[in-house]
């Protein structure tokens, strides 16, 4: 009801357990709001069955499981973002355009799960920071907005480069990492101390 009365939004279908994967099959949504406990099938195998289409649609999980398993499991899993059922109705529908423009939605209890570095959550950390500093100036100022959850629109307007170019930029940053997801990519950054810097390096325009 809240995303259907909000301009620009559709919901196309709703589906539990394991009809799920063949709904999102057949209706090809932008986005796919995801349940981790669901009859027959729980939501984690169908993130991974989502992830495996050629295509997938950006996925959230929206749901009260809020354990750092669950949080970890699923950003690993291709989740672009981990969103609690008690998330205020007039903030879901800009999450979802967030996340259909590319961005990434956490709340506050998945990101303080990902920076503590829960046991498993990647490889040893020193090998993956030591990854960022593969990357150029431009690329690391890119890195710290993808990090912030901005979609690669907004990332263009802020550092005034077109979505086309921040595409790029961001495609390159998950190879040099050998990450998959912005959200991994995110995490990354954090561990650099790239964010710390933010208001120092990010807001100004540098002319590269």
């Amino acid at each position: 009801m809240i995303l259907n009365a909000s301009d620009g939004i559709r919901v196309v279908a709703t589906a539990e357990g394991a009809q799920a994967a063949d709904v999102i099959r057949r209706e090809m949504p932008d986005v796919v709001l995801l349940d981790i406990r669901m009859p027959d099938v729980d939501g984690l195998t169908v993130l991974r069955q989502i992830q495996a289409l050629p295509e997938p649609p950006h996925v959230a999980m929206l749901t009260t499981f809020d354990t750092d398993e669950y949080i970890l499991t699923a950003l690993r899993s291709g989740a672009a973002g981990f969103l609690l059922k008690d998330t205020e109705p007039e903030q879901l529908a800009h999450l979802v355009r967030t996340l259909a423009a590319g961005g990434v939605v956490m709340s506050p209890k998945a990101t303080r799960a990902l920076l503590r570095g829960h046991p498993g959550a990647g490889a040893p950390q020193d090998a993956d920071v030591a990854r960022v500093g593969l990357l150029s100036d431009r690329e690391r100022d890119v890195l710290v907005l993808v990090a912030e959850g901005l979609s690669n629109a907004d990332i263009g307007t802020r550092i005034h480069l077109s979505a086309g170019t921040v595409k790029d930029h961001v495609s390159s940053i998950l190879t040099k990492l050998r990450v998959s997801s912005r959200v991994q990519a995110a995490l990354l950054a954090e561990r650099a101390g790239l964010l710390s810097k933010n208001g120092d390096d990010t807001a100004q325009e540098k002319g590269r």
